[in-house]
């Protein structure tokens, strides 16, 4: 009997030990022995603490406008596994995954694979199939060890460098940004976002000769006074081009990116199709807002200090009439003592929510609340998991009232779930 696509993630889930193992040699022998490719003519690899998503949706949405073929692969889901590979911007079906899979388990032998390194395959397969223009990976896990650097990408972008899964990438920016700055390639476009990168990022470029595209050095963006458009522009270039539909301040930082990548590929679109692509970009689980019941509630699957100091900087631009009430649950590996500290001043009320079954880095609501005592968050509200916590914010919101509802993919997912999102 034929394995569904919900038959094969539960297998690929039992194969490894580890649900993160991080290095090349496996997924590389594998990759040798189907006798993969390019997944496309051009590869951009897209890597950063936060803000890879959105700039791959950017970067997908805008060469979509310049009609090429586009291959996707990002991670993780929110709702459906097929959203991590999409092609003409369209998902994967299932049967095309499970395709992908068959043909993997046949070439592994005994070869053992992480369920990330099943995915990446999979999209790498699927996308060399395609016969695509251009394919743009996204990172899962720091650079220079992840999945995705088995293949040579013609551009790589770094979007942000900050403090986040340093049980595995290391303690400060400077060991991060080391890590990182491993999908960059000799004598290529290395696009970053940060205005102030780590020496370690800019020492690994100049060391392997790659060329270092900078934020706020090589190419600019700002605002049009007197309207929600904005400028980016090199030396000989610029293009005006309207408010991005993804609402966070950081959102133009992540286009302006993208545009940076586009215009390092060659040939550049034009600027018609930069403003048709920032215009059209979406990535759910970004400030994506709902109304329910005249109460607004918000999802962002932001989960690390750098990320909630964005979601402050937005609840300050766009202050709600009410109370904000937080709903809030996070893994237990992340600085949730940080998270609450970047928020605190803009929060009024706290719903602590635990993922105690959302894997090996879950964790219970009591555990996860005694990791917060002493914060802004202490007093907040404990319930079992997230759709129990949106339930109580929702039945104590008054009108004007806004809730947001972060701290993990798996707590977007779940209010997702629960608001009916698709």
């Amino acid at each position: 009997m034929q394995r569904t696509l919900a038959d094969w993630l539960s297998h690929i889930e039992r194969i490894h030990p580890k649900s993160i193992d991080m290095g090349l040699e496996r997924i590389r022998d594998v990759h040798q022995r189907l006798g993969l490719k390019r997944p496309g003519k051009k590869v951009i690899t897209v890597g950063g603490t936060n803000g890879k998503g959105s700039t791959v949706a950017f970067i997908e949405a805008i060469a979509r406008a310049a009609g090429r073929r586009v291959g996707a692969y990002t991670s993780p889901h929110l709702l459906a596994y097929n959203e991590r590979i999409r092609i003409d911007g369209r998902d994967a079906d299932d049967a095309d995954i499970v395709a992908a899979f068959e043909a993997i388990e046949a070439a592994r032998g005994e070869v053992v694979l992480t369920y990330f390194e099943y995915g990446t395959l999979a999209a790498l397969w699927l996308f060399e199939r395609a016969k695509l223009d251009l394919a743009i990976l996204e990172v899962g896990l720091g650079g220079r060890l992840d999945a995705t650097n088995i293949v040579d990408p013609d551009v790589a972008v770094i979007t942000t460098v900050d403090l986040d899964h340093q049980d595995y990438l290391g303690d400060d920016r400077e060991a991060i940004g080391f890590e990182k700055a491993g999908i960059a390639r000799a004598w290529k476009p290395l696009v970053l976002g940060d205005d102030d990168p780590p020496s370690s990022v800019l020492g690994h470029a100049y060391a392997i000769g790659a060329s270092a595209v900078r934020a706020g050095c090589d190419f600019f963006f700002e605002p049009l006074p007197g309207t929600d458009h904005w400028r980016w522009r090199e030396v000989g270039y610029r293009v005006e081009l309207p408010a991005p539909a993804l609402a966070a301040p950081a959102q133009r930082r992540n286009a302006a990116v993208a545009i940076a990548a586009l215009r390092a590929l060659r040939p550049s679109p034009t600027r018609l199709q930069f403003a048709e692509g920032v215009a059209a970009a979406r990535v759910p689980g970004r400030l994506q807002r709902f109304e329910r019941d005249g109460i607004e509630i918000v999802v962002d699957v932001g989960h690390n200090p750098q990320a909630a100091r964005e979601l402050a900087a937005w609840l300050r631009a766009s202050p709600a009439t009410g109370r904000v009430r937080a709903v809030f649950a996070a893994l237990g590996d992340k600085d949730v003592a940080g998270v609450v500290e970047a928020l605190a001043e803009q929060v009024d009320d706290w719903y602590l929510a635990g993922l105690a079954d959302s894997g090996p880095r879950g964790i219970g609501v009591d555990a996860f609340a005694e990791r917060l005592r002493g914060s802004a968050a202490d007093e907040g509200q404990r319930h079992a998991d997230v759709a129990t916590a949106l339930r109580a914010a929702r039945a104590q919101a008054g009108e004007g009232d806004r809730i947001l509802v972060f701290g993990s993919f798996h707590t977007a997912a779940a209010a997702l779930a629960l608001l009916g999102a698709n």
